[in-house]
């Protein structure tokens, strides 16, 4: 069974389609990247997965549970990291790492945090203010919020943005042991390719609302005849996407 399944979504607002007609799966423990420029649809579509956004059409299921009827028993099951959006500033981090453990009823809150402060290089600053953080502080807290819960899915949005290249290598390397050992199903919108390239199993490649093509990185990249996936991208967000899909 799949972890996620998303048939004929739409998201309508007004005479605007921002997502049309999309579908797609996600397997137990798949990394599915999901990459498009800016207003292509991919905030939209992570927004609808979430329950935050209605669908105007279609449907998600997420770890068999249908997500216009009973969201809340996956979105127990699941969480989100993006660093833009902020946690609340007066909170230190573990005070906020506190408030969502305690959200999501995780047993011993302390010792997960902890553990997460080990992993993910936050003791410097576990006690400052969030509002205090740099950029790449704050984005490995989020991602440590997003983790605070053990989560079977795990939707990302840029989950290594604003991060130095040493750090951004040792958070994509920690995604990866957490896949590994956990089984997660993991779907990242990022504009960082060589990233998509090293986690992602299967890519879906979004432009004005609609997904034009899919594949593995490999094969993507033999199908664009590309030396690289930033490439692929520039050919699909400058409209050469549905073209070479149906030459292929």
């Amino acid at each position: 069974m799949n972890t996620v399944s998303v048939q004929a979504l739409c998201k309508r607002y007004g005479t605007t389609l921002a997502v049309d007609n999309i579908s797609f799966a996600i397997k137990p423990g798949q990394t599915v990247g999901l990459l498009g420029g800016n207003g292509a649809g991919k905030t939209t579509t992570i927004s609808m997965l979430l329950g935050i956004l209605a669908p105007s059409a279609g449907s998600i299921e997420i770890l068999g549970h249908d997500m216009a009827r009973d969201r809340f028993a996956a979105l127990a099951r699941m969480n989100f990291s993006s660093p833009y959006i902020a946690l609340p500033g007066r909170l230190s981090v573990r005070e906020n790492l506190t408030v969502y453990a305690h959200l999501y009823n995780v047993r011993d809150s302390r010792g997960r945090i902890a553990e997460l402060a080990t992993e993910l290089d936050l003791h410097d600053f576990i006690d400052r203010p969030a509002a205090n953080l740099s950029a790449g502080q704050k984005t490995r807290v989020a991602l440590a919020k997003s983790l605070i819960n053990r989560p079977e899915v795990l939707l990302l949005d840029e989950p290594t943005a604003s991060l130095d290249p040493d750090t951004g290598d040792l958070v994509r390397s920690w995604l990866e042991r957490y896949r590994a050992t956990s089984g997660c199903s993991m779907l990242i919108a990022s504009h960082n390719m060589a990233e998509v390239e090293r986690l992602c199993d299967h890519v879906l490649m979004m432009r004005q609302g609609r997904i034009v093509d899919e594949g593995s990185p490999d094969a993507l990249l033999s199908r664009y005849g590309r030396e690289s996936m930033e490439d692929v991208f520039l050919d699909i967000a400058r409209g050469r996407g549905l073209a070479a899909r149906e030459d292929a």
